[in-house]
């Protein structure tokens, strides 16, 4: 036996003595249960994704979510059928990583990253991780300058500053897309950002052509999972909204994050806790969905220094109007505002349907003049105080008179409502919301005047 023989055979026996105790590349499915399968016969991460092969041999794309001892928990992320038992499960690399870039601007995405406008793949740009890196809190730029959204009730009254994370508290029904929608259209932000989760299928497309506009969609990047999408692709989109915005930051842009709503997202989590055997906590929702609405929620917010922003805007529905929801309190905790929409305002045919009373901004202080403050606390303290009579102004059992303070609301209170209605198709600046505001509240004479 020659020298090189020799060789090529002790070669051979190590590669098969390292195959041996390799681990198998490829699992087997043992289980199904409502939405969580289950595997053994390979070693995954939790995150990790996976291909699962069907009846007819197509691969169904899933994601560890668990384990337990040698039991790998996974979760599919589109509608899996022909799953059977024994079927092949084998772990895929690389699939956590995104496609980002300014090609993606005026582009309709699902949870995934893959086009939905039938438009074409995307063209161009850079991948990476769906998982940014954490910035240091004490890393952060302050919020410091104002975000105009080109709406007078909250340029005036819940200013917003670049950076902020604010929560849109509305039942079903009380024109939260339509403030959305004119949020996108009339910001100044640089980019906008905007992931529709959970919602119903027709409003996906009744939002994009009615509420954004062919103009809005030009500066937008839109990420949709309907309802009807698997809690996975529902929570992977809210995920990739987030990411999106954060890529742009790291451009140093001023980037405005709309989501509607934090609501599925908790909910999607919800259903995947529980599928797993997390148990319910408060009111059915277990302590996972409540750890992972800060870590999103904690992600957008300004850059480090000379870098950009995100100012993000989360919808959170209120069901039945109930704002002692779990997950509300949660938002209004951890979120630096919250805009309250009141159904009995929408009822009325005021629009945006804003309660001021009910409403704030944690950093409109740092983010406006003295005198526009001082203007926004005088104009709350009136709308406050007729609040208070209004049901006896209505009777007409109120005596002018009694209280100077309140005759004074009574008198301002219509120039007030006009103030703070809008129409769908009309924007005010952020400079003309703090002048108009500082000239009504200045002068009481003006309450028989008009707000143009």
């Amino acid at each position: 036996m020659t020298r090189i023989e020799l060789t090529d055979r002790i070669v051979s026996n190590h590669n098969r003595q390292v195959e041996s105790i390799r681990p198998s590349v490829e699992g087997r499915l043992t289980r199904m249960v409502g939405l969580t399968l289950e595997a053994v016969g390979f070693e995954a991460y939790v995150g990790e994704c996976c291909t699962i092969e069907s009846r007819d041999g197509s691969l169904v794309q899933a994601e560890v979510v668990g384990f337990a001892d040698k039991k790998i928990f996974l979760m599919p992320v589109e509608h899996a059928e022909g799953l059977q038992p024994g079927a092949k499960v084998a772990p895929l690399a690389n699939l956590s990583q995104i496609l980002v870039g300014d090609e993606l601007l005026g582009r309709v995405l699902d949870g995934r990253g893959e086009p939905l406008d039938g438009l074409g793949p995307v063209a161009g740009g850079a991948r990476v991780s769906l998982e940014a890196k954490t910035i240091n809190p004490l890393q952060r730029r302050i919020v410091s300058e104002p975000m105009d959204v080109g709406i007078r009730a909250i340029n005036a009254m819940i200013t917003m500053g670049k950076g902020q994370r604010i929560g849109l508290f509305a039942g079903s029904g009380v024109g939260k897309s339509m403030l959305l929608g004119m949020m996108t259209r009339y910001t100044e932000a640089d980019v906008t950002v905007v992931g529709l989760i959970g919602e119903r299928g027709r409003e996906v497309k009744e939002f994009i052509e009615s509420s954004l506009g062919e103009e809005g969609l030009k500066k937008s990047v839109i990420v949709a999972a309907p309802a009807d999408d698997t809690p996975l692709m529902r929570l992977r989109a809210a995920q990739l909204a987030t990411r999106v915005a954060e890529y742009f930051r790291d451009q140093g842009k001023n980037v405005l994050l709309l989501m509607d709503s934090l609501s599925r997202y908790a909910q999607a989590q919800r259903e995947i806790a529980l599928a797993v055997g997390e148990p319910p906590a408060t009111k059915g929702y277990p302590p996972s969905v409540f750890a992972k609405l800060p870590q999103l929620v904690e992600r957008a917010g300004n850059g480090a220094e000379g870098g950009g922003s995100i100012t993000a805007v989360y919808t959170i529905l209120a069901e039945g109007d109930d704002l002692q929801d779990p997950v509300v309190d949660a938002a209004r905790a951890i979120l630096d505002g919250h805009v309250v929409l009141s159904r009995t305002l929408a009822d009325a045919g005021h629009y945006p349907a804003i309660d001021i009373g009910a409403s704030v901004s944690r950093v409109m202080s740092s983010v406006v003049g003295p005198e526009h403050m001082s203007a926004a606390i005088k104009l709350k303290k009136r709308y406050s105080k007729y609040q208070q009579v209004k049901d006896l102004v209505s009777v007409g059992a109120y005596a002018h008179g009694q209280d100077p303070e309140t005759d004074l609301s009574i008198q301002q209170m219509p120039m007030i409502e006009q103030f703070l209605q809008q129409s769908l198709n009309q924007a005010v600046s952020f400079d003309q919301s703090s002048n108009q505001i500082q000239q009504m509240m200045a002068d009481v004479s003006m309450g028989s005047e008009s707000v143009a």
